[in-house]
């Protein structure tokens, strides 16, 4: 079977203006969302990966989940007919300031930090959700496996 994965990148931010300044790279990104793929979706979607700054999240997060305050993470599954048949998935959008100052305060690398956030935020374009314990238990315990296969360690072990 043949993989079909296409991945938007987009750096909506003032102050990383090329791929130099990066602080994951798109191989990554890729990588990250071409895991979780291949594990829950047969190597098949398309979604666009939107790294943005607080303004654009707070507003998002006040739109969508009325929340009056930037997150790290937003997922918006797309909401095509079913009987539409279309590889999108949706959009993630990541805020950059706020991944940053989680990463900090948790005294974890930048890039595994984000590529939590992709493998989280592509479970919930899957369908995978978290407002229920028992639903919860199920998306950490995919999230673990899939990033233990990135090289990065359990995000929720406490030290």
């Amino acid at each position: 079977m043949s993989h079909s994965i296409d991945v938007d990148i987009q750096w909506a931010l003032d102050d990383i203006a090329d791929a130099n300044e990066q602080p994951i790279t798109d191989q990554l990104i890729l990588q990250t969302v071409e895991q979780v793929l291949t594990s829950h979706n047969d190597g098949q979607g398309e979604l666009t990966v939107r790294f943005v700054d607080t303004e654009e999240s707070q507003s998002l997060n006040l739109a969508y989940r009325a929340k009056d305050k930037p997150t790290n993470v937003l997922s918006f599954p797309s909401e095509l007919p079913d009987f539409i048949e279309s590889p999108l998935l949706g959009d993630l959008v990541i805020c950059h300031a706020v991944v940053c100052q989680e990463a900090s305060a948790q005294n974890k690398a930048i890039h595994a930090h984000y590529q939590h956030l992709i493998v989280h935020g592509v479970l919930h374009l899957l369908g995978f959700d978290h407002i229920e314990e028992q639903d919860a238990n199920v998306m950490e315990a995919h999230e673990i496996a899939l990033l233990d296969k990135l090289g990065i360690d359990d995000p929720y072990q406490v030290d």
